[in-house]
């Protein structure tokens, strides 16, 4: 096996193990400044005409470039200010406010007229359509992104290694990025894992506990004092009583939390007022976050397994662009605009030994992806090695694909996803600027660490 340069304390806690390049990394900073981090959406949605049929396609599409908005913030002032509700508003993805973004909105029952003046934002009427816009609808996204302060001797060695890697093409390994966890405190598929193994009073302890050095002292004095009741209870709970059953100081825990942390207060009341006496009451609590931060650390813990995955992949030496005996391939999106490159993981086959070769021809031409999954109820994994690594990573975390049979918001039948992320990559010097298109459910950010090799943090 060769050795891989390992990944930053932050990124392995999430299942990022390794890089793919072995040079030394340019450092260096993005979204220092307004400008340095431009991404516009691939837009793949028809329209009709603005003066079509308002019965017939009654929402109005939008192109919106936004400085210093994060999507759902200015989707609410959109709202607000057209006096519509805010569920009349949809986006097919969402943008990060420390960025120069442009994307399309849609507002049922949106006129042109009614549409206001807001700062920071620059809006044009693109026609109707029959339908709001849904995730599936963004095709991918072109990035501009400016690096500052970095030292650009090693980009071509860097470049080099990820053609090769990528078998023609710059390409990376498609990690979930350090954002999908939390950057500065990535706890989310922790609670995740937990949730998966029916440990509902350990989902809460992960969530509300953990102190990070990079949260306020209020926040980690509140988080310090969970953790030293819990480790209090189970230390009760060795001496002979379930830890469920020992009083814990929820109100103290409340008392200390800022109020800025609501999702925490939220599930603290629910012990406070309901009790904490059985998993049925932790799992209660978890169920006062919002649904889509339930699926969230549901999804977040499939994520961080299909790093860990693709990580120990990398670590045996088994390609990223090509197949082998036992993976499983999804097919290419016949419907994905032109030149970009987007897999269709509806549409999957199992490789034989005897059919390596014919599905690595598909594969080279861009027809066919190498998988691994996102576990859920209907994953099946793969055979040979690849399998035998899906199941080792599954056995290590304590989770087999049935476990994700859960109640609510917590189900998930799982997926599968390519492990090869490929892009035509510019990169122009002075100033040192990095120009590339990635499809829908990839990150920028796992391409870039592999140029700065820096703390996560400092990638945003």
């Amino acid at each position: 096996m060769n050795e891989h340069l390992p990944a930053h304390p932050i990124e392995r806690e999430v299942g990022m193990e390794f890089y793919a390049s072995g040079s030394d990394g340019i450092g260096g900073r993005i979204r220092d400044r307004d400008g340095d981090f431009r991404v516009r959406e691939i837009e793949d949605f028809p329209t009709e005409p603005v003066n079509a049929d308002p019965a017939a396609y009654p929402h109005l599409v939008l192109r919106v470039t936004l400085r210093g908005w994060d999507t759902n913030d200015f989707a609410r002032r959109l709202s607000d200010a057209m006096g519509a509700s805010r569920e009349r508003v949809s986006w097919a993805g969402t943008k990060d406010k420390r960025a120069v973004t442009t994307q399309l909105f849609s507002v049922m029952k949106g006129e042109p007229e009614a549409l206001p003046e807001v700062r920071g934002a620059d809006i044009e009427v693109v026609g109707r359509a029959g339908r709001d816009l849904q995730f599936g609808d963004l095709a991918g996204n072109e990035f501009r992104i400016r690096v500052r302060d970095a030292d650009p001797e090693n980009c071509d060695a860097i470049t080099a290694a990820l053609r090769e890697f990528g078998g023609g093409r710059v390409g990376v390994p498609n990690y979930f990025g350090q954002q999908r966890f939390g950057s500065r405190r990535p706890v989310t598929h922790r609670v995740g894992l937990a949730i998966a193994r029916e440990d509902w009073r350990g989902a809460v302890m992960e969530y509300l506990g953990n102190p990070r050095e990079s949260e306020p002292e209020d926040t980690q004095a509140a988080r310090g004092y969970v953790d030293r009741e819990a480790r209090r209870a189970s230390k009760e709970g060795e001496e002979g009583s379930d830890p469920l059953d020992e009083t814990e100081d929820w109100d103290g825990a409340l008392e200390r939390f800022p109020r800025k942390l609501g999702f925490e207060r939220a599930m603290l009341h629910r012990l406070v007022e309901g009790g904490a006496e059985s998993e049925a009451d932790f799992r209660a609590a978890l169920e006062t976050a919002p649904t889509n931060l339930q699926r969230l650390f549901v999804n977040a813990a499939q994520s961080s397994l299909f790093n860990r995955i693709l990580s120990e992949r990398l670590e045996r030496d088994l390609p990223f662009d090509r197949a082998v005996a036992g993976d499983v391939v999804c097919f290419a999106d016949t419907d994905a605009p032109e030149g970009l490159a987007r897999p269709d993981t509806s549409r999957t086959q199992r490789v034989t030994e005897n059919r390596v070769e014919t599905v690595n021809r598909h594969v080279e031409r861009g027809r066919a992806f190498v998988t691994a999954p996102l576990v859920g109820t209907e994953t099946e994994l793969g055979e040979g090695e690849p399998g035998a690594i899906e199941r080792e990573v599954l056995a290590e975390a304590g989770v087999t694909t049935t476990d994700f049979d859960l109640p609510g918001e917590f189900h998930s039948t799982g997926t599968r996803r390519a492990i090869l992320l490929t892009t035509d990559l510019s990169v122009k010097r002075d100033p040192l600027t990095f120009d590339f298109a990635l499809p829908s459910g990839s990150y920028a950010t796992v391409l870039l660490r592999e140029y700065l090799k820096c703390d996560p943090r400092d990638l945003g």
